[in-house]
């Protein structure tokens, strides 16, 4: 008999969410503040200092935010695993009794429940409880260092685009061309993303490019108040 075999799209979610996240930062910030440090009449050098600038400082933000938040979810899921190990040791009906009705109240009769409770106890119990009682999987778990170094890579390389834009056009056209080039690139991305997740390509794209335009928009407004101010 042929195996069957199936890809599924969950196996994408860790690093996809932190990928998309990083590069859609990346573009997002750097061509904001490109466009709004250009928009206050600043010089170029001053706009590509300051691209600069936000690509090295957003890469580390992007780093050490996601590897804190993905820690904490981490020290959830191995908080949550030894309270079952303590609770499958000292209280083993009680958890068998729990994962039958578990069971049951995905549909099975409560004997057949039973029965496949004290199968999947004596072949995984832990395994068991982490997934069906608790959702965990290897798949979904949290991975910190990858999640770093993936939104790290990836808002680079977001940067950049605006950043290399910058800085091939002539001065007066920087703040038009890095929001042109950024838009196209944001529903790029958008559409990718959504492709890859197994969503609409359209709808994708028109969300992702439309707050990243809002993103642009304000900031070069406040550039040019300012610019003017002072």
């Amino acid at each position: 008999m042929t195996p069957h075999l199936e890809l599924h799209r969950t196996e994408r979610i860790g690093w996809l969410r932190a990928a998309v996240l990083g590069a859609n930062d990346g573009i997002v910030s750097t061509a904001s503040l490109v466009v709004g440090v250009a928009a206050a009449d600043s010089s170029r050098s001053a706009v590509l200092l300051a691209g600069v600038a936000g690509l090295v400082a957003g890469a580390m933000s992007m780093a050490a935010g996601e590897y804190v938040s993905v820690s904490s979810q981490s020290d959830t899921e191995r908080a949550d695993r030894a309270r079952e190990e303590t609770e499958l040791r000292e209280q083993p009906d009680l958890e068998l009794a729990e994962l039958t009705q578990i069971y049951v109240k995905r549909g099975l009769e409560p004997d057949l429940a039973r029965q496949v409770a004290e199968q999947m106890t004596r072949h995984d119990a832990l395994g068991a409880h982490l997934r069906d009682e608790l959702g965990q999987s290897e798949v979904l778990s949290a991975r910190p260092v990858q999640a770093a170094l993936t939104s790290a890579a990836t808002f680079a390389v977001g940067a950049a685009l605006p950043l290399s834009v910058a800085m091939l056009v002539p001065g007066s056209r920087v703040g038009v061309s890095v929001s042109a080039a950024s838009l196209v690139s944001l529903a790029l991305l958008g559409s990718v993303s959504a492709r890859v997740g197994g969503a609409s390509t359209l709808r994708g794209a028109i969300r992702v490019a439309f707050w990243g335009a809002l993103a642009m928009a304000i900031t070069a407004a406040v550039g040019r108040l300012v610019g003017t101010v002072l």
